[in-house]
């Protein structure tokens, strides 16, 4: 009798045990899930900045036009979409889509696969560290790290679509009545976002590239780690 409770014991601690299989079937689960959010959220990013590209460069140019046209009358939203038209036809509105949809796969790619990898690193190291806080932290971590490819690649789309189209570009050069401000022709024209890059970096170092990098994160980091906190509460 003692001899049979002693087996069945065995077995029963047997069974409270997971098999080593279980544990490689939820760490590979684990990782696929990681990869899912990075391959989804970049696809999400670049698909945004497809959709809004010929937005954002119709606001960039808005934006810009003070400090490319010193002397002329500053033009609305319906006068610089005529312009962008009239000037470029429908490609100027997709200048610099190339470093857009590139920054924003990689940064859509980096910023959600880093809160999922971030949150999982932070509840194992600080147990006793609140759930929301835990959140908020992922957020601002990938963030930060996002923007660390972000901030290039759009310093290289804003300049691409301020420029236009070559032949746009050179007729405001050559135009006398135009004053272009010192520096005001960029270096001259990017003819793809990998020569723009290289230009930049040549001209200016590093720090060209990264030219208001820490504003973004002051602009975007609270916010990112404010909404992951909110999702946080759903």
């Amino acid at each position: 009798y003692s001899l049979c409770r002693a087996n069945m014991a065995s077995k029963d601690s047997n069974r409270e045990k997971p098999p080593p299989l279980s544990i490689e079937i939820k760490a590979t689960q684990d990782q696929f899930f990681v990869w899912r959010e990075f391959v989804w959220g970049g696809i999400a990013g670049a698909f945004g900045e497809g959709m809004m590209h010929p937005v954002d460069t119709l606001k960039t140019r808005l934006q810009s036009q003070i400090i490319m046209n010193a002397s002329q009358r500053q033009k609305s939203i319906p006068q610089m979409l005529r312009t962008v038209w009239v000037g470029d036809g429908l490609k100027g509105f997709y200048r610099g889509i190339a470093p857009g949809v590139t920054g924003s796969l990689a940064t859509g790619a980096t910023y959600f696969g880093v809160i999922e990898s971030t949150k999982k690193w932070i509840e194992e190291t600080h147990p006793n560290l609140g759930g929301h806080w835990v959140h908020f932290i992922a957020g601002a971590i990938g963030d930060t790290l996002g923007s660390f490819v972000y901030v290039p690649c759009e310093v290289i789309k804003q300049r691409m679509q301020i420029q236009g189209t070559s032949s746009s570009w050179s007729s405001f050069i050559s135009r006398d009545s135009v004053p272009v401000k010192p520096r005001g022709d960029m270096y001259g024209y990017y003819t793809g976002m990998f020569q723009a890059g290289s230009s930049i970096l040549k001209e200016q170092g590093p720090k060209g590239l990264y030219a208001g990098y820490w504003s973004t994160l002051a602009r975007d980091v609270p916010f990112a780690g404010l909404m992951v906190y909110n999702v946080s509460f759903q």
